[in-house]
């Protein structure tokens, strides 16, 4: 696999999704989690996304429940939660893991071609950031505590 296009995931109904629909979009593919002291994040997500969806940016959420069990909750609960308590429109994913022997393909790609602090491949939390440039490379990782305003930046970059 070269580019995160060259991956399939379920969306959050469980339905097959090529990633390769997306291609020549930005993207931001975060981990997250309903239960987290990262969960308002949804909101600053969700905001990138509206303002710059029209200009090819898309934001992808894939819930985890592999720290501190935080996303408890079955795919439709997770999308209820979302959708009623922050708005949540851009697209949300089934519930994977991101570390471990069971990390899914896309998520074992994205921490080998954009490594955390000192090396380390493994995603520390819920809430990790990773953006994507229009050819499907990933090109920064950004921390759970990286607010996503502090994003736009590098976005509007990309987004050229």
């Amino acid at each position: 696999m070269s580019t995160v296009y060259d991956f399939q995931v379920k969306d959050i109904k469980g339905q097959s999704f090529d990633l390769k629909s997306l291609q020549g979009k930005t993207l931001l593919i975060v981990n997250t989690a309903s239960h987290c002291g990262f969960t308002p994040q949804y909101k600053g997500l969700e905001e990138l996304y509206l303002k710059y969806k029209d200009k090819g940016f898309m934001v992808l959420g894939f819930p985890c429940n592999q720290f501190g069990k935080q996303e408890p909750g079955n795919e439709s609960e997770i999308a209820s939660f979302c959708e009623m308590n922050y708005g949540v429109t851009f697209p949300l994913f089934a519930k994977i893991n991101v570390n471990g022997s069971e990390a899914h393909p896309l998520y074992q790609f994205l921490k080998e071609a954009n490594p955390g602090i000192l090396g380390t491949e493994a995603i520390k939390w819920n809430f990790t950031k990773f953006l994507v440039d229009k050819t499907g490379n990933p090109v920064k990782r950004f921390a759970p505590n990286d607010e996503p305003k502090s994003l736009e930046g590098k976005i509007l970059e990309l987004l050229g």
